[in-house]
């Protein structure tokens, strides 16, 4: 038989080539533009870091935890580690490292937490990119590095940043998860969340309802199968979210350090008590009556003012208020972006997923089913954390950290939406998302900005682009709905170019979201410390505080024992007995008192407690000695007294 040679076709082998190259191509661009994403996200976070002022009450801690390996299990406060902090120490384990590594100083403290916030942009762009595509991957990206309440958090001397890089991590596991049905990567996401809790508790918490739908509706298989899967994710969860707490109970109740904030000194009654029931409940003076604006007769706020400025009651629109720590230019903003324009865009494709399932019971695609989890998943996240801190009473901006995320996805994905879609509906729901985030925009700027005035321009266009889309028909003209999707693009450019000046506005004016517990001016710090250090003598014990949350500065600088007085609402954790005892065997020789036991003092003020009335009662002032601006501070115990 003849053999018949087959030869291709020029055609034939050039088609793929081209194919290839280009796919290559565009693979390079999307990781240069992620590269440059994430450089920007770093230089965001970097940028003058080590200028920005410490927390004192956690900068201790890791002070006292690097002394020894009981203290840096522990999480001690002091470094006798008589007391603790009221959290889990998994943030604070990886600020000792830095320290240990790099020398203690401001910058160290801070670098875990920056770096955790510039990682979650490229794992949020890993988490999304299967389900909806580059583009929206890399806009989510973009948000969440010029998100500026997210930048403020990385720059502060807290650990939200990193629990929400967690989050991201366990956003990431479970959308690998939905893809391909592997245990391990849902694995993954129970262990990141577990260790999420760790960091913030229940602040964590905030996520689950939403990841937990995108388990629910996204892992392929059987039911058999993926309730087996969801049990052992639960069991991780549990497991891992529980170690530190059920491992201090492995060791003796008089070698475990007394949690600041508990009722009784367990961990336990400070993660679920103090930081659980108590928080939601409490007020932190939210409620501002002073209002910048640019309204006639009303004051031009500096940063710094905006800053001080309680944030406000709750209310519906509490995330949009244009001024405080929490403004709308530093949350809001995207926030609104995502509602008008991620929100319909993932409702759409859930109501398109509804329609598919009523005409074919075949089960969708990988992809499809990921997409469908994911955007039920991040709506339910977004939802969540809008009702939550819109509601709760006691609210720092660093807590919004539980659902910026969800922001920045949402978001992400409603541009890609906004611009690449063409029907003349969808172009006059744009139009109108536009005008109201413009309008918005423009009460966040005080007045006309050039970058208002590009947002407003492009919104006008997109309008009257839509007008004319449904006027002629989109069907038989393209030209109006596409001039609409590219003036939604130049107005979603200016909302982030909002964010990414507010960003730089709190860069360059050195602002922290650190609670600032413990500090002292730094020539009262100078002078009480030179004093104690002059006369301590061989006592053991630097000082007597009222209370830990006072001397946080003080242990910083000198790195000593401090004996405290009080825990949080005066709480006694020395009684006067044990106080005299300590005196008169020379543990101690002064106290610190840095508040005063008035009149109309709440009896939950350290001032007012037992221990701290008997300093004033029995001890000499000698604030004046010690160069102290103000009296009745530090006092001189006596050695014997009746």
């Amino acid at each position: 038989m003849a053999s018949t040679t087959v030869t291709s076709s020029p055609a034939t082998v050039a088609g793929p080539v081209p194919a290839r190259r280009a796919g290559r191509l565009l693979a390079a661009a999307v990781a240069a533009t992620l590269a440059l994403i994430t450089a920007a996200a770093a230089v965001l976070r970097l940028l003058h870091l080590g200028a920005v002022v410490g927390d004192p009450f956690y900068d201790a801690a890791v002070r006292s935890m690097g002394l020894s390996w009981h203290n840096f299990f522990f999480g001690a406060f002091e470094p006798s580690g008589s007391v603790s902090i009221d959290k889990p120490p998994l943030d604070l384990w990886l600020q000792v490292v830095s320290v240990k590594l790099f020398g203690f100083g401001s910058l160290q403290l801070k670098l875990p937490e920056a770096l955790a916030g510039v990682l979650a942009v490229p794992l949020l762009f890993l988490a999304l990119r299967f389900a909806f595509g580059d583009g929206a991957a890399l806009a989510a990206a973009l948000a969440l590095a010029l998100l500026p309440i997210e930048v403020l958090t990385a720059r502060s001397d807290t650990m939200d940043a990193l629990m929400m890089a967690l989050l991201v991590v366990a956003l990431a596991g479970l959308a690998s998860a939905t893809r391909t049905g592997r245990t391990a990567a849902l694995v993954l996401a129970a262990v990141a969340l577990g260790l999420a809790f760790n960091v913030k508790l229940l602040e964590s918490a905030v996520a689950l309802p939403g990841l937990a739908v995108i388990a629910l509706l996204g892992l392929p298989g059987s039911a058999r199968r993926r309730l087996g899967q969801l049990a052992l994710a639960v069991v991780v969860y549990v497991a891992v979210a529980l170690s530190w707490l059920s491992a201090t109970l492995l060791f003796p109740a008089h070698d475990r350090p007394f949690a600041i904030g508990s009722t009784n000194g367990s961990a336990w009654n400070a993660a679920f008590v103090f930081n659980g029931l108590d928080r939601a409940g409490a007020s932190n003076g939210t409620g501002a009556r002073l209002v910048y604006g640019p309204a006639k007769g009303s004051p031009t706020a500096t940063q710094a003012q905006r800053d001080a400025i309680p944030i406000t009651a709750p209310s519906a629109t509490r995330l949009l208020t244009g001024v405080g720590p929490l403004s709308g230019e530093r949350l809001g903003l995207e926030v609104l972006a995502a509602l008008l324009l991620g929100g319909p865009a993932l409702a759409l494709l859930l109501v398109g997923e509804v329609r598919r399932r009523r005409r074919s019971r075949a089960p969708a695609d990988p992809r499809t089913r990921t997409r469908v989890a994911l955007a039920a998943g991040l709506l339910v996240w977004l939802v969540a954390g809008i009702v939550l801190f819109s509601a709760q009473a006691r609210l720092h901006p660093r807590y919004v950290e539980a659902f910026t995320p969800a922001v920045a996805a949402v978001l992400g994905v409603g541009a890609v939406w906004a611009t690449t879609g063409s029907g003349p509906r969808r172009v006059a729901w744009l139009a109108v998302a536009l005008a109201v985030i413009v309008v918005y925009e423009h009460a966040l700027l005080y007045g006309s900005t050039t970058t208002w005035w590009i947002a407003a321009a492009a919104a006008v266009l997109a309008v009257v682009c839509a007008a004319a889309a449904s006027a002629v028909g989109a069907g038989r003209r393209r030209l109006w709905p596409a001039l609409a999707v590219a003036a939604a693009a130049g107005t979603l450019g200016s909302v982030l170019s909002v964010s990414l000046q507010a960003s730089i506005t709190l860069i360059n004016a050195r602002t922290s979201d650190a609670g600032h517990v413990g500090a002292l001016q730094p020539v009262e710090l100078q002078r009480l410390s030179a004093f104690l250090l002059a006369h301590q003598g061989s006592a053991r014990y630097e000082v007597a505080a009222a209370s830990a949350t006072a001397v946080g500065g003080l242990i910083v600088e000198d790195v000593r024992p401090v004996l405290v007085l009080t825990t949080y609402n005066a709480r006694t954790l020395t009684p006067v007995a044990r106080l005299r005892a300590l005196i008169a065997a020379g543990e101690v020789r002064y106290a610190l008192l840095n508040t005063l036991c008035g009149r109309h003092t709440p009896r939950t003020d350290a001032a007012c407690s037992a221990p701290a009335l008997w300093v004033r009662a029995h001890g000499i002032d000698v604030s004046a000695q010690a160069g102290l601006p103000h009296e009745r501070i530090l006092w001189l115990l006596p050695r014997s007294s009746g």
